[in-house]
């Protein structure tokens, strides 16, 4: 009963981030799977190590792209919308922005040109990474990314919730922003361009 309880309540989190209509899903609690290896390939295992807000080191164990020391919240795994594999620890080493939105969240909707335009600019310096959950029909979440002109990202397919809750975001749309040295912040958007530019140009240093 404690662990339904604790489910419906993050679920009222997320759509309340929000503030719009629509039909989400609950996001699943956070995963007490061990870490897998970055080097393995698969489309849906987990880390099982959550980070919040705060900063974090680059000593995780593991390498990423180029021996890269591979941060805590690198170790997941996940799938593209367009269904291949995806390993977090191939960011490791460079600047990056993760995206959290719903398909039926307006501020999402919104802010999503703003995120295009970001990650054009910044082209190979920084990697944008959407993660679309919170709805059960992958074809909306598809839909989404066409309506927003935001395929120039890659974005994964995270319907079960097990990346919001890795990353432990609790609203939409909401950024976190990630250091080459694995250091993170976070921020609620929506964000316009000149917000998101401020965020990676701290990135960059």
């Amino acid at each position: 009963m404690k662990k339904a309880i604790v489910t419906m309540v993050g679920a009222a989190l997320l759509v309340a981030g929000c503030g719009g209509g629509g039909e989400p899903t609950s996001a699943v609690e956070p995963t007490s799977e061990a870490p897998t290896s970055p080097g393995a390939q698969g489309s849906g295992a987990q880390g099982s190590g959550a980070q919040g807000s705060g900063a974090q080191g680059s000593g995780a164990q593991g390498s990423g792209a180029q021996g890269q020391d591979v941060p805590e919240a690198l170790r997941f795994k996940g799938e593209t919308l367009a269904g291949e594999p995806f390993d977090g620890a191939a960011l490791a080493g460079k600047p990056a922005v993760f995206w959290f939105w719903a398909p039926w969240c307006p501020k999402c909707q919104s802010e999503g040109p703003n995120v295009a335009k970001a990650a054009e600019k910044y082209g190979d310096e920084v990697s944008f990474v959407g993660i679309g959950g919170l709805e059960k029909d992958k074809n909306r979440l598809r839909g989404f990314v066409s309506r927003t002109g935001t395929g120039n990202l890659t974005h994964l397919d995270d319907r079960t919730g097990r990346l919001y809750s890795h990353f432990e975001v609790t609203s939409q749309s909401s950024f976190l922003f990630m250091a080459p040295d694995g250091k993170t912040s976070k921020d609620s958007g929506p964000l316009d361009e000149n917000e998101l530019s401020r965020h990676v140009d701290e990135l960059l240093g």
